[in-house]
């Protein structure tokens, strides 16, 4: 197997499943260290931990500080930011935020702004407006400290756009995460020459999500798993080009030495990168790892570009 070299941009190590939760109920002790192990052995490099909320971000961080090789982001989810105003002083909430952020890149652990955007197939959880008004606020955080941003785009590709258009000069790079929209919603993202498009599971489900992502350039292209969500399943379109598999159980006969059965792992990112590789009929798989590899860097890791690799790709693009 070759020693492929891939960065995780979207884990949720908060999530209550690494903790060994389902559904409120305790089924296996936390187990972090050994989804860390198998992911480190298939050649994951680095993780960004997303943060969802700010106590989200504050655990996203804590953990992060474990492991040289483990990041975050800071940010509120569309469908949380209800929470600026449940605080009873969103300014308040805000700074908070800001100190956590700046916390974090003071310590090297936070590179990106997020996860935040709109989410308009769960206004049961937020309103539209007060979506739009802190995702824009958002801006002013990434701005300040001069930060990527982490995003989220479902439903709501026109005001989306709209909004990434008005800060466009506010941010310094970013990328519309767990994309499982249309070629025109692609298109419009593409538009931005600072965005990126981030590629997980729930982006290769049907033949049409497929077509899809063959039209997003290699160069605009990061990866990720979302874990412990969007894996990719033996009924979703894209599994007949997965090569990479290792042995799983269900969670009520939990073996630390094996996957999890519905639980999705940073592992995994290199079945994304085989599954990419497949649609777009790639055949080096190491050449487009260091160039989804390369793209990640410069967007959360600009001061660790390696020059070699980039000599590399000079000379292949020639």
């Amino acid at each position: 197997m070759a020693a492929l070299k891939m960065i995780d941009i979207a884990v949720n190590f908060t999530d209550g499943m690494f903790k060994g939760i389902y559904n409120g109920k305790q089924y296996h002790a936390p187990d972090i260290q050994a989804v860390l192990a198998r992911a480190w052995s298939a050649g994951v490099d680095r993780i960004i931990v997303t943060g969802g909320s700010l106590e989200e971000s504050k655990e996203a961080l804590a953990i992060a500080e474990t492991d040289g090789r483990l990041f975050c982001t800071v940010g509120v989810h569309p469908t949380r930011c209800k929470e600026f105003e449940d605080s009873g002083d969103p300014a308040r909430h805000f700074q908070a935020l800001v100190s956590l952020a700046k916390e974090g890149v003071e310590k090297g652990k936070v590179v990106a702004i997020g996860e935040c955007g709109l989410d308009y197939d769960r206004l049961q959880f937020c309103p539209a407006d007060l979506q739009k008004k802190y995702f824009e606020k958002q801006f002013d955080l990434a701005s300040a400290l001069k930060l990527p941003m982490f995003l989220h785009m479902r439903a709501a590709a026109d005001d989306f756009c709209y909004i990434v258009e008005r800060n466009k000069s506010r941010f310094t790079g970013g990328v519309t995460h767990s994309f499982t929209g249309t070629a025109g919603d692609r298109d419009k993202l593409l538009g931005f020459s600072n965005m990126y498009i981030g590629v997980n599971g729930c982006s290769l489900k049907t033949s049409e999500n497929i077509e899809v992502v063959k039209g997003i350039p290699v160069e605009r292209m990061m990866i990720e798993t979302d874990s412990p969500y969007c894996e990719i399943k033996n009924t979703h379109a894209g599994i007949k080009m997965v090569k990479y598999l290792l042995p799983s159980k269900k969670k009520e006969k939990y073996d630390p030495q094996c996957l999890i059965k519905g639980r999705n792992e940073p592992y995994s990112v290199r079945q994304v990168l085989e599954v990419v590789a497949g649609c777009k009929d790639i055949a080096d798989l190491d050449h487009l790892s260091k160039i989804v590899y390369h793209n990640t860097c410069r967007v959360f890791f600009p001061h660790d570009l390696d020059s070699a690799a980039d000599a590399l790709l000079d000379d292949k693009e020639t």
